[in-house]
C-alpha cells in the first residue's frame, strides 16, 4: 500500500482504536497515531523528487464509475509541506492536550481524540485529493469533527459559535458542491465522458460565462473557510469557544485549505473567470490585511488578536495568489506554511500564559517574563516571526509576495505593504503587554513546564530552520506553482 495512502487513513484508523483503549490510555494511543503520522509524512517528503512539476506517491483507482468519480491521490510542491504542516500541527496538538490531560472528564476523551483524529483525516485528504468531487467531500468533512470539538468541549457561548460556523461554512459548501458538479458536467460534452479529474478538468477550459459564476460559488466557499472579510463573522464567537489545542488547528490549518483550493482548483480550471475577478479578490485580501491588522491593535482578548493577525496574514497569501505571477504565487506557498507554524504555538502559549494570570484579558496580564527566561525566549521568536522580521522565513514569504504585486499591480502592493508595518503593532503589542510591564495581580510567572515545552519547543525550531533554509519549500514548490499558474498567465498574454 503506497505511503499516501496510510498517511491518509492512520489518523481516523488510530481515532477508532481509541475507542478499545483503557479510558485513560486512550489519549496516549492518539499521541503514538499522531507521531506515527508525522513520521510518515517526513518520509513523503524526504522521497520528494525535487523540480519535478507533476504528482508524486499517485493513487488513482475507479471510486464510483457511473458518476465519473475517483480515488485519486497525489503531492506536488505545493501540497507536500502543507501534508508535512498537517501533520506536525495536529502531533502537537494532540500530544498537548494529553500531558495537559484534556479533557478533564476522562468518560470523554475517547470522542475528543477519536474527533481530532476525523479531523487530520479530512484536513489531509483536502490536500492530496486529486478528483474534484473527492477535494469537496474532504473539504466538507472537516466540518464536523470540529463542529463537535467546539460544540462538546468548547466554553462560554459554544452553542450559538458552532451554529453560526456551521451556517456560514454550510452555505459555502453546498455552493462549493453544485460548483464541482456543474464543471463536470459543463466540459462532459468536450472531453466525451463525465470526470471530476483535476488534470483532465484543467485542460478543457469550459466557456467564460460558465466560469464566472463557478468561479463566485468556489471563491465564496473557500473565503469562508479562511475566513476573509467581509464573510468573519463566525471567527470570532468560534474563536472564543473553542479549546485552545483545537483552535490551534482551526487557525493553522484549516485556514490554509481556502488559500490551497484557489491554487488547485481555481487557476488552473477557471483562468479566465480568475483574470475577471483578480481585482475584486484583491481588494478582498488588502481590506482583510488593513482589517485584521487594525482589530488585532484593538482587541484586548488575546484569542482575538491572533485570530485578527490571521485574518491579516490570510489576506498577504490571497493577494500573493491572485497577483498572478509565479514569485507571488511562491511567496503564498511559503507563507501558508510559515503562518501555520506561527499561529499554532502562539495559541498554546496563550493557554500557557492563561494558566499562569487566570484570564485571557491583555489588561489583566503583565510580568509573566520576570521568572520564565525560557518561555520568554520562545514567545519572542514566534513574535518576530509573526511580524516578519527580517531573517524569518515569514519576511522571505512577504518579500516574494510584495515582488508579485509590484510586478501585477503596484497600487495594491502599496497598501499591502502597510500590512508589513501594522503586523509589527500588534504582535509586540501582545508580547509587551503580557511578559513585560508590572507583574498583574493574581499573575504568577513561572518557568515554562517540561510537558509544555517539549511541544512548543520543536515547533519554534523548525521555525527558526525554515529560517535559515526557506528554500526549502521555494525550490520544490516553484514548478508545481509554475504549472498550476501557467493557465491564468497564457490567457493574460
Amino acid at each position: 500500500m503506497d505511503v499516501l495512502n496510510v498517511l491518509l487513513w492512520l489518523p481516523v484508523v488510530v481515532g477508532v482504536v481509541c475507542f478499545a483503549a483503557p479510558r485513560g490510555a486512550a489519549r496516549w494511543v492518539a499521541v503514538a497515531g499522531a507521531l506515527a503520522t508525522l513520521a510518515l509524512a517526513i518520509v513523503l517528503v524526504a522521497d520528494f523528487q525535487s523540480g519535478a512539476p507533476g504528482l508524486q506517491h499517485v493513487v488513482d483507482e475507479a471510486w464510483i464509475p457511473d458518476l465519473g468519480v475517483r480515488y485519486q491521490l497525489g503531492v506536488d510542491g505545493i501540497s507536500i509541506f502543507l501534508v508535512l504542516l498537517t501533520a506536525l500541527l495536529w502531533a502537537g496538538a494532540t500530544a498537548f492536550s494529553a500531558l495537559r490531560a484534556y479533557p478533564a472528564d476522562v468518560s470523554r476523551s475517547r470522542f475528543y481524540y477519536f474527533l481530532l483524529g476525523l479531523a487530520e483525516t479530512a484536513a489531509l485528504g483536502a490536500f492530496v485529493a486529486q478528483d474534484l468531487l473527492l477535494f469537496v467531500l474532504f473539504f466538507d468533512l472537516m466540518l464536523v469533527p470540529f463542529f463537535f470539538l467546539i460544540g462538546t468541549f468548547g466554553s462560554g457561548d459554544r452553542v450559538a459559535a458552532t451554529t453560526k460556523m456551521i451556517v456560514y461554512t454550510l452555505v459555502g459548501s453546498l455552493l462549493m458542491l453544485v460548483a464541482a458538479i456543474a464543471t463536470a458536467i459543463l466540459a462532459a460534452d468536450e472531453i466525451g465522458h463525465l470526470t471530476f479529474s483535476i488534470a483532465e478538468l484543467r485542460t478543457h477550459v469550459l466557456p467564460e460565462g460558465s466560469q464566472d459564476w463557478i468561479f463566485c460559488f468556489f471563491a465564496a466557499a473557500f473565503l469562508v473557510k479562511m475566513p476573509a472579510v467581509p464573510i468573519h463573522g463566525w471567527m470570532p464567537d468560534a474563536y472564543r469557544a473553542a479549546p485552545l489545542p483545537v483552535l490551534a488547528l482551526l487557525s493553522g490549518v484549516l485556514s490554509k485549505v481556502g488559500a490551497y483550493g484557489f491554487l488547485r482548483v481555481v487557476l488552473p480550471i477557471y483562468p479566465d473567470a480568475t483574470i475577471q475577478f483578480q481585482e475584486l479578490i484583491l481588494v478582498i485580501a488588502l481590506v482583510g490585511i488593513l482589517y485584521g491588522s487594525a482589530m488585532a491593535f484593538t482587541q484586548t482578548n488575546v484569542r482575538l488578536i491572533a485570530g485578527y493577525s490571521s485574518i491579516a496574514q490570510l489576506g498577504f497569501i490571497t493577494a500573493g495568489i491572485f497577483a498572478l505571477r509565479g514569485d507571488g504565487a511562491d511567496g503564498a506557498v511559503l507563507q501558508m506554511v510559515n503562518h501555520g507554524l506561527v499561529v499554532a504555538p502562539i495559541f498554546l502559549i496563550i493557554a500557557v500564559l492563561a494558566d499562569r494570570s487566570g484570564t485571557e484579558d491583555l489588561r489583566e496580564m503583565g510580568g509573566l517574563a520576570r521568572r520564565a527566561p525560557v518561555l520568554t525566549a520562545l514567545f519572542l521568536i514566534v513574535t518576530l516571526a509573526t511580524l516578519a522580521m527580517p531573517g524569518s522565513a515569514n519576511f522571505v514569504g512577504e518579500f516574494y509576495i510584495l515582488n508579485g504585486l509590484f510586478q501585477a499591480k503596484i497600487a495594491y502592493a502599496v497598501v499591502a505593504a502597510i500590512g508589513v508595518a501594522l503586523a509589527a503593532f500588534y504582535a509586540l503589542r501582545l508580547f509587551q503587554r503580557t511578559m513585560h510591564n508590572r507583574l498583574a495581580e493574581g499573575t504568577v510567572s513561572r518557568e515554562i513546564s517540561v510537558r509544555e515545552a517539549v511541544v512548543i519547543a520543536p515547533m519554534v525550531a523548525v521555525i527558526v530552520a525554515l529560517a535559515l533554509y526557506p528554500g526549502l519549500i521555494l525550490e520544490r514548490g516553484e514548478a508545481s506553482v509554475q504549472a498550476n499558474t501557467g493557465p491564468v498567465l497564457a490567457s493574460t498574454r
